[in-house]
């Protein structure tokens, strides 16, 4: 497909706001596929374009302009989104082109910290650790016609510097409804029912009752997090800012409870876990080797994939005091353009139209629906979604509390760098059975002391915001 003129579909986006009364020659460039559709009804903008071809040609750059992008490409449905999305922003644009630089898969921060380490910062990226590259100066904030676009933003120091992608990744149980019903097996409605299904599943000794990509250490993070919620959340929601003060550290009750649940819950994961990768998770679901899996929405599409015939089934699993605690609501992730970019006029219209583009309303609805996430827009578009999706949304609607996953929060609850990793490393060994409990807490508050030693959100240490 050949590459549209960026002047001429600027230019008659304008042309068709000028004859319409709605806009002007100077307003901010409307989305590639919508332009395109005008031109198809309204013809006659064709000639009054040509009269505002320059300026509009000059609103975005000025010379032909190259943008480097990466994105977590670990998951399979966000590849393909992604690689979608960035092929046709190129064919609409032709004076932009849009590089995706391939991940390795694996832990996306450990990789954006090395392109940043060895000068190949990205232009525009997936960012995750935003208030870290806040700090760091490596983000420029957002233009307000775009951060207008969402129904909320999470602001620094009274700015926004990502635009997200969508909603938290709700997490819950995937499971093969087909054996379910065979077996009789049923939704679980408390925690107790739960680990007494996951037992009746071992029992019967055909498939295992979990599969847990545990190669993959990130993956693990989904149970941990619902432990967590469970055990520390549900007590104390500023474990850690306390934990920062000193009146708190991960010795305590809460924790102890956060890594027995978790033990008690792997206890029915398949034998192997922790050299399964993320990537092969479907495969046991699709193929009867395991009955269930615990992971976000961005599942529904993966296994559909996989096996389009595949009955599927969701519940989400509810806290051993029988609260509904998701993770939900906005989070402080999305796309987010670099400070150094930003410094080119250029790169910035570019990478700005980019964030315009990928929210436009038929890009976005593509992407909300491929990745089965909550839109983030306060206009949101209407999105066709599987019933198992449907379920999720209505779970999140009923949920007694939403939040973002441990090592998504900002202020004082942010996590030092790097000590989720590590968390989650501790975790595999004492559920390995190579440490023991408190041996693995007593190394966590070590690090811990290690590591708010150079920060601290609390007393400010290492939090140097640069200028």
């Amino acid at each position: 497909m050949k590459k549209k003129s960026l002047s001429m579909i600027l230019a008659m986006a304008m042309a068709v706001s000028l004859c319409t009364g709605c806009g002007s020659a100077a307003a901010p460039a409307p989305e590639a596929e919508k332009t395109t559709e005008t031109k198809a009804e309204q013809p006659a903008a064709e000639s009054t374009a040509e009269t505002v071809q320059e300026e509009a040609s000059a609103s975005i750059v000025t010379e032909p302009t190259e943008l480097t992008f990466i994105f977590a490409d670990g998951d399979e449905g966000m590849k393909e989104a992604m690689n979608t999305i960035v092929k046709n922003f190129n064919e609409a644009y032709e004076d932009i082109t849009v590089t995706i630089e391939p991940g390795n898969g694996g832990a996306y921060s450990e990789f954006l910290k090395t392109k940043d380490s060895v000068g190949e910062f990205p232009d525009i990226m997936e960012m995750r650790d935003t208030a870290m590259y806040v700090r760091a100066g490596k983000l420029a904030e957002l233009p307000s016609d775009i951060t207008s676009l969402f129904a909320s933003t999470t602001e620094f120091n009274g700015k926004v510097y990502t635009a997200a992608m969508g909603g938290e990744n709700t997490d819950g149980i995937y499971y093969n409804k087909a054996y379910f019903d065979a077996n009789g097996f049923t939704e679980p409605a408390t925690y107790d029912e739960f680990i007494a299904l996951c037992q009746a599943i071992k029992d019967k000794g055909d498939m295992a009752p979990l599969v847990v990509g545990g190669q993959d250490i990130w993956h693990l993070g989904f149970l941990f997090n619902k432990a967590y919620d469970d055990q520390v959340i549900s007590q104390d929601e500023e474990f850690i800012s306390h934990c920062y003060d000193g009146s708190a550290d991960f010795a305590n009750d809460g924790f102890k409870k956060t890594f027995e649940e978790m033990a008690e819950i792997m206890a029915y994961a398949q034998d192997g876990w922790t050299s399964t990768p993320d990537a092969q998770i479907t495969t046991f679901l699709v193929n009867d080797m395991a009955a269930m899996l615990f992971s976000g929405t961005h599942m529904i599409k993966t296994i559909k994939e996989a096996d389009p015939d595949f009955e599927l089934g969701w519940f989400a699993v509810p806290s051993p005091d029988g609260k509904l605690r998701l993770v939900g609501g906005s989070g402080i992730g999305g796309l987010a353009i670099s400070a150094e970019a930003a410094q080119d006029a250029n790169k910035k219209a570019a990478a700005e139209e980019f964030i315009r583009y990928f929210f436009s309303a038929d890009t976005y609805k593509y992407y909300c629906e491929t990745m089965n996430c909550l839109p983030t827009l306060a206009e949101a578009p209407a999105l066709d979604v599987d019933p198992v999706m449907q379920e999720i949304i209505e779970a999140t609607q009923a949920a007694d509390h939403l939040s973002p996953m441990w090592n998504g929060k900002t202020g004082n609850n942010e996590l030092p760098p790097d000590f989720r990793n590590f968390t989650y490393k501790t975790c595999i060994e004492y559920l390995q059975g190579t440490t023991t409990l408190d041996a693995a807490l007593e190394e966590l508050n070590k690090t811990w002391q290690t590591s708010i030693a150079s920060f601290n959100p609390v007393t400010g240490v290492g939090i140097v915001v640069a200028e």
